[in-house]
């Protein structure tokens, strides 16, 4: 069953380069609507979520039970700044952020760590794309 996003959520989710298989590193998921739903597009690929609130991590995962236990989603509480893979985590191969402070320019000092711990999070040929376009603008990582 998939859920209603927001006109503005579902551009986004539309926008992204999805495909099955994918993993994908959802940054400031909230309460996880477009986590799950890029669950659902991308099959057997692995959505995570990770939000600095642990009241939205709380929320997406009592919105998510069905999709964690499936293997295809899991969330973390953690800000990108301070994001790193577990030892038994796989690099992702797509990242994206919504509406997140540390990557919009409004906290340059942040910035400049979170875009270096998303290039160690994701492949040699990850992609990081944010909301700052129409609707997305895909960055260049260092």
């Amino acid at each position: 069953m998939s859920e209603s996003l927001s006109p503005r959520l579902s551009a986004i989710v539309d926008a992204l380069p999805l495909s099955e298989g994918l993993r994908v590193l959802e940054i400031g998921c909230g309460p996880g609507a477009a986590a799950r739903e890029v669950a659902r597009r991308i099959g057997t690929g692995h959505v995570m979520g990770i939000d600095r609130s642990g009241a939205a991590i709380g929320t997406a995962v009592a919105g998510s039970e069905s999709l964690i236990a499936s293997g295809v989603l899991s969330f973390r509480q953690v800000a990108i700044e301070e994001f790193t893979l577990d030892p038994t985590d796989v690099p992702f191969d797509l990242a994206y952020a919504v509406r997140v402070g540390a990557l919009d320019g409004r906290h340059p000092e942040i910035e400049t760590e979170a875009l270096r711990r998303i290039a160690a999070a994701l492949t040699p040929s990850g992609r990081l794309f944010v909301d700052a376009g129409d609707p997305l603008r895909e960055i260049d990582l260092p």
